[in-house]
């Protein structure tokens, strides 16, 4: 059996006959301190307990405006965000959940009927797909044709990571976007660490090196990702600190959108206006730790940035000014603006 399979087979068993509920992990990493909106919090109140029970995410992976949406959960386990975002996309829009594991599967699809009756929907909304993030094709998905991809705690599973990002950029329509929640690190784990099942299973062995995930985006052509959140992991577990306490972990929040980006943020003069349109957001609208958007504030941004507001779902919630006739060298967003409900923290994508 070659590594790729082994690791593929370590993690289907962790996540499908080892773990029983998410009491059983041994670290934080995969089920961190949520930090899911306040407007979603009572979406949960809906969804079955075993669902809940099963979870192992390790953020929160809910991007607004997603009314009507086509959204797939990549490794969406025993369905939670799926039957989350399904009571935001409501009727007209879809949820896709790919996942390898059968055990965690089968607990998604028992709950399809409950959820969909207490949604008040007349058809479900929801659909568990079993297939591989390395292969997209084997969950029917065709090029161009997801609004929004989420990933919670899953990516740092596979043994290849390339592969993932080169499929999301395929199926994902033109403005699409990649919101992704995930164990990244400030330097890469050594090498015998990357096969270790316990480690594996815990999000901790195959953790993305940030730099690699930037190149990893740049291959799979994005130029340019953001950075949400980002708050260190504590590692409890003695023999797990042993082992890798060297390292340090991050649960991170990181978004990227399918548009054509350059690689460092350029002045071109755009001036951008939030509307104050999305129910959830009427006083501003955060895109990452470095851009908060107060209603009717007019807001300089880089020509990449203006992209992401304007090329995007989000280009009905605003006004952007400029066009690219006009270069005024690299754009300096080294400070952050003063925002609401998020913190300022480090570890930018492009300069921004």
């Amino acid at each position: 059996m070659n590594t790729r399979s082994k690791i593929l087979q370590d993690v289907q068993n962790y996540y499908g006959k080892i773990l029983k509920t998410k009491n059983d992990l041994q670290t934080s990493a995969c089920c961190a301190a949520d930090t899911m909106p306040a407007y979603l919090r009572p979406y949960l109140k809906n969804i079955h307990e075993e669902v809940q029970s099963r979870f192992y995410g390790c953020a929160s992976t809910f991007p607004s405006s997603l009314h009507g949406k086509t959204v797939v959960d990549l490794g969406c386990g025993s369905g939670r965000d799926c039957y989350l975002l399904a009571q935001v996309v409501g009727p007209d829009g879809m949820v896709i959940g790919i996942d390898m594991t059968d055990e965690q599967l089968a607990v998604a699809r028992k709950h399809i009927d409950f959820h969909t009756q207490n949604f008040n929907l007349e058809k479900p909304n929801v659909d568990f797909r079993k297939g591989w993030i390395e292969d997209l094709t084997s969950a029917n998905l065709e090029d161009n044709s997801v609004d929004v991809i989420i990933s919670n705690c899953v990516i740092n599973l596979s043994p290849d990571k390339e592969s993932v990002f080169r499929e999301i950029f395929r199926v994902l329509k033109p403005g699409g976007e990649l919101y992704l929640s995930d164990v990244f690190t400030g330097r890469r784990v050594p090498e015998p660490l990357t096969t270790d099942p316990i480690l594996l299973g815990e999000c901790l062995g195959g953790a993305l090196y940030i730099e690699d995930f930037r190149r990893m985006l740049r291959n799979a052509g994005s130029h340019d990702y953001r950075v949400v959140s980002k708050n260190p992991l504590t590692l409890n577990n003695e023999d797990i600190q042993r082992k890798a306490g060297m390292i340090d972990f991050y649960s991170m929040t990181v978004r990227s959108f399918k548009c054509e980006f350059e690689d460092i943020c350029e002045n071109f003069g755009h001036v951008a206006y939030y509307k104050g349109s999305i129910p959830e957001f009427p006083h501003g609208f955060t895109l990452d730790n470095h851009h908060y958007f107060q209603t009717g504030i007019p807001v300089p941004v880089c020509g990449n940035t203006s992209k992401m507001l304007s090329e995007t779902r989000f280009g009905e919630h605003f006004n952007v000014t400029g066009d690219f006739s006009t270069h005024y060298g690299p754009f300096d967003c080294s400070t952050p603006q003063a925002q609401e409900g998020i913190s300022a923290t480090n570890g930018n994508g492009a300069c921004c």
